[in-house]
């Protein structure tokens, strides 16, 4: 399974118009508010989405939502480049948050399942550390290839290239094992009531999607689980630890995702020339690649090595980002490549929390409070962008790493103090 994981990371990040559509957008002549419209719009699409695909992938499959999602994809690409206007980006933006809602929960929860049904739940963190760093090597790839295919055929050429590598992540998707069968309507599984319950089956045959379950029960099914996850938020007040760990993958992931659009940005402010940005912006992205090779031993130092490396992470980024110089860009990847570590291990922390059935629904949760807080993240940027320089900005949004870092390290210290107590008592 890891083979085809690793196969899927790279394509789904293998996109050689990332780093040239927002000149797309500019040269079709939309202005930066469009423009700045268009990353709202797909933000909003994933916050309308990412619950109701969740609690689609605990009903039905998780592998038929990442063989969709990148279709959508590849039709959205195709739309920016044949019909370059404000109503097909829109349309483009809407297709690209819906792909990213059917993948955001139902990969997590298939692979951490098929792990755990191999015994091998505790690879988790650094299986997915090197998803995210191959992805992260494919950021890199597209990065340095988009220049050369631009040069040779412009956008159609980036396009085609883009559509090409969404049809073979949809392709590779089609490989991954499932080895669960959705609860047929009526009967218990999918409640939320039955913490431990797994739909994991020990029989051994890869690829059995259920198919003696009708569209009609998968379909209530669907419901089901949605309400039934929507209805346990209200029972998260009574599982402590499953509201902070939800809690926690939007304060670790939201606001360097959120910054991650402004570093070309950013690097400009520095002096740089325009044929140098591309360039800088790797050495941010190899940060980001070490932060998820890394993961695996960062998670070996607990509670107390995530807020030293949040805190880090938030003092390197407001440092680097006031340097105003090229060196800062370095600090500013060392600074994501903390963050992108957090990330990791936030996502470890979910899925250890999570019982029962509703793992992708639950993980769907997640992902839209981190949507949330995205577009919060760029609501504000825009406000203090027109205000202070980038780099100023930058350092502003270090702070809220900073609180989190603080929360984290305390209730490691409440949770070790509890500990004691209990053992003197007994």
């Amino acid at each position: 399974m890891t083979a085809t994981l690793y196969a899927y990371a790279f394509l789904d990040e293998f996109v050689l118009l990332y780093p040239v559509y927002a000149l797309l957008f500019a040269d079709a002549g939309l202005s930066v508010g469009e423009i700045s419209s268009l990353f709202v719009l797909w933000s909003l699409t994933g916050v309308l989405l990412e619950v109701p695909s969740g609690a689609w992938a605990d009903a039905v499959s998780r592998r038929l939502l990442l063989w969709t999602g990148p279709l959508l994809g590849a039709a959205g690409f195709a739309l920016w480049v044949l019909f370059p206007s404000y109503g097909a980006f829109a349309a483009g933006f809407v297709l690209w948050g819906a792909r990213g809602a059917l993948g955001s929960g139902a990969l997590e929860a298939l692979v951490y399942e098929e792990l755990d049904r191999a015994g091998a739940a505790d690879r988790y963190a650094a299986v997915m550390g090197r998803a995210h760093a191959v992805g992260q090597v494919a950021v890199m790839a597209a990065t340095g290839l988009a220049g050369p295919a631009f040069a040779a055929g412009g956008y159609p050429a980036v396009g085609a290239a883009s559509v090409l590598a969404c049809l073979l992540c949809a392709l590779t998707a089609t490989c991954f094992p499932e080895h669960r069968t959705p609860a047929p309507a009526g009967s218990d599984a999918g409640d939320g009531t039955a913490p431990g319950e797994s739909t994991a089956r020990g029989d051994g045959e890869g690829g059995d999607q259920g198919t003696d379950v009708g569209e009609g029960e998968r379909d209530e099914g669907w419901t089901r689980r949605l309400r039934t996850g929507l209805a346990g938020l209200a029972g998260l007040r009574r599982d402590r630890p499953l509201l902070g760990a939800l809690l926690l993958v939007p304060a670790v992931t939201a606001v360097w995702g959120g910054l991650d659009e402004y570093t070309p940005l950013l690097v400009r402010d520095t002096g740089a020339a325009d044929a140098a940005v591309p360039y800088l912006l790797m050495t941010i992205w190899a940060g980001v690649t070490a932060g998820s090779l890394l993961s695996g031993a960062v998670e070996r130092l607990g509670r107390t090595g995530l807020a030293a490396v949040l805190a880090g992470a938030a003092l390197a980024l407001a440092a680097g980002a006031l340097t105003g110089a090229q060196a800062g860009v370095v600090l500013v990847g060392l600074a994501f490549g903390g963050f992108q570590a957090a990330t990791v291990l936030a996502d470890v922390r979910l899925q250890q929390r999570i019982e029962g059935t509703a793992r992708a629904t639950l993980t769907s949760i997640a992902g839209l409070g981190t949507e949330l807080v995205t577009v919060a993240v760029y609501g504000a940027y825009g406000v203090l962008g027109a205000r202070f320089p980038h780099g100023t900005v930058f350092a502003l949004c270090a702070l809220p790493y900073l609180i989190t870092a603080l929360a984290v390290g305390r209730r490691r210290r409440r949770a070790s103090a509890s500990a004691r107590g209990r053992r003197s008592s007994g």
